[in-house]
C-alpha cells in the first residue's frame, strides 16, 4: 500500500494527480528528464551516528507532547522555527515531539519540493530506521486547522497511515483540509529559509530508493538537496491564537 500526498500541476491541485509515498523495499520510478546541475558545492544527507533513545523500537516512544512546544530546525539553508500546539491534532503533535527528542529527523533531507504547494521531507538517512517505522502509524486526528501557508502536516495514504513523513504548506492550500490533512503546529520564524529550499529535482527522488537505501542513494543521485542538520526541542510555549478551521455552513 502506498502513502500519498497530493501533487500540484503548474499551481493547481488535482486529486487526480498523485504522488506515492511509498513504503519500505517498493520502488516506485519516474519519467521527468534530469535538469542540469549547478555548480554548487554538494549538501551531503549524511547518515548519522547510531540512533538515540528506542528509534529502532517505535512502540517504546509513546510521550505525551506538552500543550504547546518549539522545535528548532537548523537546515542547510538557515534555522527555522514551528510551533506545536498539541489541541489542533494531538495525536500527530505526540509522535513529532517523540521523534523529535529522540534525534529521527537529524541529518534528513527535502526530498520533494513542489513550489507553490509544499516541501516534503521525513525519510530517515538510515534505511533500517526507515524499516522499523514503516508500519508504525499512528490513528488520524480530526482536521481542526486548515492547510495554510507555513502549517506544517503529516503525509498519509489514507485514513490512519500516518508514520514520519511531513510537509510544510508554501502556499494556502485549504483544499488539503477535507481530504484529511491535519496540521498540527506553524512555521513562526525562518519562512524564507523553507522557500529557499533547493527545488532543482522538483519531485525526483524515488521514495522506494529513498527508504531502501537512504543517504548512499541521495547523496549519488541529488547531492544538491537541502538538509536538516539538527531538529530539537527548544521549549513550550502558549498555543498560537490561530482560528480553528471554518466549517461550511449548512444550506
Amino acid at each position: 500500500m502506498n502513502r500519498f500526498l497530493f501533487a500540484a500541476t503548474c499551481g493547481v491541485l488535482s486529486a487526480a494527480s498523485v504522488i506515492a509515498q511509498t513504503k519500505a523495499g517498493t520502488a516506485t520510478s519516474t519519467k521527468k528528464a534530469a535538469p542540469a546541475a549547478p555548480a554548487t558545492a554538494a549538501k551531503k544527507a549524511a547518515t548519522p551516528a547510531a540512533p538515540r533513545g528506542n528509534l529502532m523500537n517505535p512502540a517504546s516512544l509513546k510521550e505525551k507532547a506538552p500543550d504547546s512546544y518549539n522545535v528548532k530546525l537548523v537546515t542547510t539553508k538557515g534555522e527555522v522555527v514551528i510551533q506545536v500546539n498539541r489541541s489542533w491534532a494531538p495525536q500527530g503533535a505526540d509522535r513529532f515531539y517523540n521523534l523529535v527528542k529522540n534525534g529521527y529527523y537529524t541529518n534528513t533531507a527535502f526530498y520533494r519540493i513542489v513550489p507553490g504547494f509544499v516541501v516534503q521531507w521525513g525519510f530517515s538517512p538510515k534505511p533500517e530506521l526507515n524499516k522499523v517505522w514503516d508500519k508504525a502509524t499512528i490513528p488520524d486526528d480530526p482536521v481542526t486547522q486548515s492547510n495554510r501557508r507555513g502549517t506544517i502536516v503529516f503525509a498519509t495514504s489514507g485514513p490512519n497511515t500516518r508514520t514520519t513523513q511531513l510537509f510544510i504548506n508554501l502556499a494556502d492550500n485549504a483544499r488539503l483540509d477535507g481530504m484529511g490533512f491535519a496540521a498540527f503546529g506553524q512555521v513562526t520564524s525562518g519562512m524564507e529559509f523553507i522557500d529557499k529550499l533547493d527545488s532543482e529535482y522538483g519531485e525526483r527522488p524515488d521514495q522506494g530508493e529513498i527508504a531502501t537505501k537512504g543517504a548512499a542513494y541521495l547523496n549519488k543521485e541529488f547531492p544538491n538537496l537541502d538538509v536538516i542538520k539538527s531538529a530539537t526541542i527548544i521549549g513550550n510555549t502558549p498555543a498560537a491564537p490561530n482560528p480553528p478551521l471554518k466549517k461550511p455552513t449548512p444550506k
